[in-house]
């Protein structure tokens, strides 16, 4: 998961496109690393929105880290923040974000091929709130088809 981490952080990062994440390890740091190691990484590209209050916290490829103090509360802000959602297996905090996602009307790209709510949810209705916000995606070609056509 990590590798394709790294190799989708890499074909998302264009000029002018933020990347806003948790900031800590794992698939967040992938993606990080893999925006900062594109031909189109610029500074300030990488945002981490940290639980704690340590901006030392944050993976060695976050531009700017804004430590909370929140806890997993902060889930909120990185789903308020974003305008599209990509989810890679996930536990508890990855649910918790899918669920903020939900209740805002946000689209997610689940990748199905790790496991965990990313999979769990994909092509799944929560409520009744709307339907189709959970999109599956298997691979990195998809999920830049669907960067590139507007979501409704």
């Amino acid at each position: 998961m990590y590798r394709f981490g790294t190799d989708l952080g890499k074909e998302i990062a264009s000029p002018g496109r933020i990347i806003i994440c948790g900031g800590l390890g794992g698939f967040m740091e992938a993606v990080s690393k893999g925006v900062k190691e594109s031909v189109h990484t610029f500074n300030g590209q990488t945002i981490g929105i940290l639980p704690g209050d340590d901006p030392q916290d944050a993976n060695p490829y976050i531009d700017i880290a804004i430590p909370t103090g929140l806890g997993i509360a902060r889930n909120i802000i990185i789903i308020n923040s974003a305008d599209l959602i990509i989810a890679a297996g996930g536990g508890a905090g990855t649910l918790s974000e899918l669920a903020f996602a939900w209740q805002k009307k946000k689209k997610v790209l689940c990748i199905t091929d790790f496991g965990g709510w990313a999979k769990e949810l994909a092509g799944k209705r929560v409520d009744e709130r709307d339907d189709g916000l959970f999109l599956p995606v298997k691979n990195i070609k998809e999920i830049l088809k669907l960067i590139k056509t507007p979501l409704k």
